[in-house]
């Protein structure tokens, strides 16, 4: 491994609320090497002299995660090696084993020629300010330390399993399709399913880094094609999606209905507040306006926030609240759990809900509120343009009927509906959303959205 400069390290894999890159490109071992240095001198900063380390089923894997143990213990840091698991699994370690830092290497839904890390840091995940630091700190260069750190392997593997399912049973068995995408998820998620009682029909669980089948990304309908199918074929009481490590989930009913993740929050959220009148629950900017009307009615307090996974996880340490969620299927239960966003309890907390009553998927959402809607739309538009687009567009847009939202992009909301641009923070694009009450105000908010973005930037080619 040459070494390189710590200046060498680009910017712009410095996320909002990760470090992801191109491997080959920004994501080197070299670069991996650097920043676990940086991170190591960070963590001995805050008292932290242990970092358990996981990876999720890339192909670069391997490689890149020899390269953060090194550059950990050379600064300094003793590394667990938790192996090649879920997201989840490594949140979850850094409390079983009262270690309060952990590295993930994974790049979660992005191509498989992406990776990257998600850093926890003295029990908090980084994000925001705590990010462009360790840029700076990257920057400084300057990496010494008197003693070398040790390594260790250790699976944690069995004990999370077993913690769920002393905490979640199922009143009846379910009969249940899990598409894993080839994703890491795979790992664990068939055997949890299992243990809960369930009648597992696999689907593409096998970890396989080129992601052979469709992408690893629940919150795109087409990535639910096979889940649909499959369910329909083996008349499956619910079809259920991982990412490609494991944090997000999406969720298919008996019909081959999609459930996106705002109005899963609204099954969670009652109950929730069932057993805690009261609670706060936060969601993102993304979903849907009847999910805090629901809350209300259920007696409970809700926060509109901004969307990314460890800027969810610090509100909700912030706030106390019991629940969270954001339309991309991060959902963060606090109430019987440790308050980080993990499909697989998710999983286990839908499935107990439904195993309580003899309704189906289908007809336990049916009785819930809706609206027209579109999914999640991607408007590509150069990485190093996104942010100052979006500044641009919250300076000159008016739509002078609406309250406009900016903590997050802008959310026009009007009488009948509203809608949402802003840019992602994980790729190289522009995210757009709509609801309404009829279509001719879907179509209208869409006109007023499509005039006020091409007037900004006329080459942006719009899904609608």
């Amino acid at each position: 491994m040459e070494p390189i400069s710590c200046t060498a390290i680009p910017k712009t894999i410095f996320r909002a609320y990760d470090i992801r890159g191109v491997v080959g490109e920004s994501i080197t071992p070299e670069s991996i090497y650097i920043l676990g240095q940086a991170i190591a001198s960070v963590a001995k900063r805050e008292g932290e002299k242990t970092i358990i380390t996981a990876r999720d089923g890339r192909l670069s894997g391997p490689l890149l995660a020899e390269a953060l143990h090194h550059g950990l213990q050379d600064s300094g840091c003793q590394v667990i090696d938790i192996g090649q698991v879920p997201s989840p699994v490594l949140y979850f370690a850094t409390k079983h084993l009262q270690y309060h830092s952990g590295v993930m290497l994974t790049a979660s839904h992005n191509p498989s020629n992406y990776n990257g890390l998600k850093i926890v840091l003295a029990g908090k995940s980084l994000s925001g300010d705590a990010i462009d630091a360790l840029y700076r700190r990257v920057q400084a260069g300057g990496f010494v330390s008197e003693e070398k750190g040790s390594y260790q392997q250790l699976s944690v593997t069995e004990a999370y399993l077993n913690q769920i399912t002393q905490i979640i049973s199922l009143a009846r068995p379910l009969r249940v399709v899990l598409d894993c995408g080839n994703g890491v998820g795979a790992v664990v998620a068939p055997e949890l399913l299992r243990r809960l009682g369930c009648e597992v029909i696999e689907l593409f669980c096998e970890v396989d880094g080129h992601f052979p089948n469709h992408h690893p990304d629940p919150s795109v309908p087409e990535n639910l094609n096979d889940l649909i199918a499959c369910v329909k074929e083996h008349q499956a009481d619910i079809g259920l999606a991982l990412d490609g490590d494991g944090d997000r989930l999406g969720v298919v009913t008996n019909h081959g209905e999609i459930i996106w993740p705002d109005r899963q929050m609204m099954v969670y959220a009652a109950d929730v507040l069932s057993r805690n009148p009261g609670a706060l629950i936060i969601y993102d900017i993304k979903s849907t306006s009847h999910l805090a009307k629901l809350i209300a009615r259920k007696g409970g307090r809700s926060l509109m926030w901004k969307t990314g996974h460890s800027i969810m996880k610090a509100k909700l340490e912030e706030t106390g609240a019991l629940l969270a969620g954001e339309m991309s299927g991060h959902i963060f239960f606090k109430e019987r759990w440790y308050g980080f966003d993990d499909g697989l309890y998710t999983a286990a907390r839908l499935l107990e809900i439904l195993a309580k009553t003899e309704k189906s998927v289908s007809a336990l959402f049916a009785e819930l509120p809706n609206r027209i809607h579109t999914p999640e739309l991607k408007v590509a538009i150069a990485e190093h343009k996104k942010f100052s687009f979006m500044q641009d567009f919250q300076i000159h847009v008016n739509f002078p009927d609406a309250t406009l939202i900016k903590i997050d992009g802008i959310r026009a909301e009007f009488r009948d509906g509203w809608g949402l641009v802003r840019a992602s923070n994980t790729s190289p694009y522009l995210i757009l959303r709509f609801e309404a009450d009829n279509v001719m105000a879907l179509t209208r908010i869409q006109d007023l959205f499509r005039s006020a973005l091409l007037a900004r930037n006329p080459e942006l080619k719009l899904p609608f």
